[in-house]
């Protein structure tokens, strides 16, 4: 009969208690993740309204133009609620006036729901910065904290060095990981921007040449 001695049980750590091993550094850290993820999800929301129109609107603002029937048009843009009709209806709000006065107002328009679109996501870019430099921080004072205590007691074990090094490497892969978050959140909310960017002056140009086409 062959006696099978069992293996000690090794601890195992939750993700809490691996993150709160990461030391007093940890807490910005964790505090940026949090106004990261928050300004992400608040972002998204707000593109996902104001970019919410309906796939006729410009079509049917055309149409109304074309036929001459502006009052019909400019209800069509009161009642669509996106970037794309605020804009489309500064730009009805001022026609008699001159095509540069109207394209300029339109532009302005435009300007101001891109600025409205990209608020608070500066911070998304700050974030992607701070929070890797924050966790090598951590680990940078965590390798001095090693090897004062080294320099104390004499005790060159490997077992010494790398249960407190692994430990300060925890604020590096956490730092790494919040601030790729808010890399590619800040990016992906870039990227949508700058398709309206697109399409809307499409749009524009689209409408002051219908301006500039007599009414049948």
């Amino acid at each position: 009969m062959i006696l099978q001695i069992a293996a000690p049980p090794q601890d195992e750590l939750t993700f809490i208690e691996l993150i709160m091993k990461g030391g007093i550094v940890m807490i910005p850290i964790l505090l940026l993740s949090v106004a990261a993820i928050y300004v992400a999800v608040e972002r998204y929301l707000y593109l996902r309204s104001a970019l919410s129109r309906d796939n006729n609107f410009i079509s049917k603002i055309m149409r109304s133009l074309s036929s001459g029937n502006i009052a019909e048009a400019k209800r069509y843009a009161q009642d669509d609620d996106s970037a794309t009709g605020k804009i489309i209806s500064a730009g009805l709000d001022s026609i008699g006036r001159p095509m540069r006065e109207i394209e300029s107002l339109m532009e302005s328009a435009t300007n101001i729901e891109v600025a409205m679109m990209e608020r608070n996501t500066g911070y998304l870019g700050i974030i992607a910065g701070i929070a890797p430099m924050l966790g090598f921080i951590g680990t940078i004072v965590g390798i001095i904290h090693i090897f004062y205590n080294i320099s104390l007691t004499d005790n060159l074990s490997i077992g010494a060095i790398s249960g407190g090094l692994y430990e300060k490497m925890i604020t590096s892969g956490t730092g790494l990981g919040v601030g790729i978050i808010a890399y590619v959140a800040y990016h992906l909310l870039q990227l949508r921007i700058g398709r309206f960017t697109l399409q809307i002056q499409k749009d524009v140009f689209e409408f002051l040449r219908s301006l500039q086409v007599p009414a049948k």
